[in-house]
């Protein structure tokens, strides 16, 4: 049903799924369909000082935050278990020194792990020799982090290229791929300048397209956007969900702005003393907070800009003959406010292929835009 059209109620005797029941299946969810994860840990530790790897087997493989500080250890990730899909913007957050960069670095194995199992398309990356880990660095892992640590003395060519030079790829090959990502990322005609010669967003795109050049399957970027003004962040993020649209990688992103998050990310992960304490998408984090913790991040992000039509969605009154119009049940509710507010009706909720799951009505758009999730 049209916008604008009204007819019967048709199909509506109840609501989707609770988003309490959908929450629990987002946690540690490996692949759709049953498909393996791109990237997957399972009781990953990373304990500072003398006698972690003691300490972590003495009390049977996961310690108390307490026990681990009396004995003089700093607990930077504890217990973590992840998997992360094929084609996510999976984003990891939490306070400084909540352990989210050593966290990427233990999964990129550029921290070793104290205890833990962690695996890269099936692979064992802990069974892997160093020269192994080198290579799939080169390969299949791209890498971004909040300083540019662009070659100063290099253009924007041989800066891009520079991770393909490494790897031995001819000159001309690895031009040609630089060309391609400097196009990609919105800087042709800037090869030839230096990194001063460019402003922070610039040097940023260059960052981001070096990375690409080597095609990575995973794709880790650590605060990537935060030492940039607003306007510049704002930006790179659209070139960054540009990107993703077309290459559809793997990434793990890091970032202390949860509206940064809430743009950006399919799921996000919270972490406190280095373990994780709720992995869900964003409009589950911010409807259904785990906890105190996770509540506080979330206190200002207004409730109609995450929440899906879905979440606010009612079964039909036996009185109820007609609807306003129809709004898809994954759109998010501040997109349709005006509309839903406007109508002298409720407005039918309905999936992407057309099948009613319920109704949306000026009452509950309004509980939610003053206060939350409806009761």
């Amino acid at each position: 049903m049209g916008d604008g059209q009204r007819g019967p109620l048709v199909g509506v005797d109840r609501v989707g799924a609770p988003l309490a029941k959908e929450a629990s299946a987002h946690a540690l969810r490996e692949g759709d369909g049953g498909d393996e994860p791109k990237l997957l840990c399972r009781g990953l530790w990373k304990l500072y000082g003398p006698g972690a790897k003691r300490t972590l087997e003495a009390h049977g493989g996961d310690p108390p935050l307490e026990t681990l500080r009396a004995a003089g250890l700093v607990p930077a990730v504890r217990g973590v278990d992840l998997a992360i899909r094929a084609g996510e913007i999976f984003v990891i957050m939490g306070l400084s020194g909540s352990g989210k960069s050593t966290l990427v670095r233990c999964l990129s194995r550029l921290i070793e792990p104290t205890r833990g199992e962690l695996r890269f398309e099936g692979e064992d990356l802990g069974a892997m020799s160093a020269r192994a880990m080198i290579r799939l660095r080169r390969h299949k892992f791209g890498m971004v982090f909040q300083h540019f640590a662009l070659l100063p003395h290099l253009s924007v060519l041989d800066n891009v290229a520079f991770p393909l030079a490494v790897r031995g790829e001819r000159r001309t090959e690895r031009e040609r791929r630089a060309h391609e990502m400097i196009e990609l990322v919105g800087l042709a005609g800037r090869e030839h300048h230096l990194p001063r010669e460019l402003s922070g967003g610039q040097q940023q795109r260059v960052g981001i397209a070096r990375s690409l050049a080597v095609e990575p399957e995973l794709w880790f970027l650590d605060e990537p956007f935060s030492a940039l003004d607003p306007l510049i962040r704002r930006e790179m993020q659209d070139e960054f969900l540009r990107l993703q649209a077309r290459l559809e990688k793997c990434i793990v992103f890091i970032t202390h702005d949860f509206d940064e998050a809430i743009r950006l990310a399919d799921r996000i992960a919270i972490m406190k003393d280095g373990a994780l304490i709720q992995v869900a998408t964003p409009e589950e984090l911010v409807l259904a907070p785990a906890d105190d913790y996770v509540a506080e991040f979330t206190r200002y992000v207004p409730r109609a800009k995450v929440a899906s039509v879905r979440s606010i969605a009612r079964a039909a009154r036996p009185d109820e003959r007609r609807a306003a119009g129809s709004v898809e049940a994954d759109a998010k509710v501040e997109s349709v406010a005006r509309q839903v507010l406007a109508a002298d009706a409720p407005l039918l909720v309905v999936e992407r292929d057309g099948r009613p799951i319920g109704l949306v009505d000026r009452e509950s758009v309004t509980e939610l835009l003053a206060a939350g999730l409806p009761a």
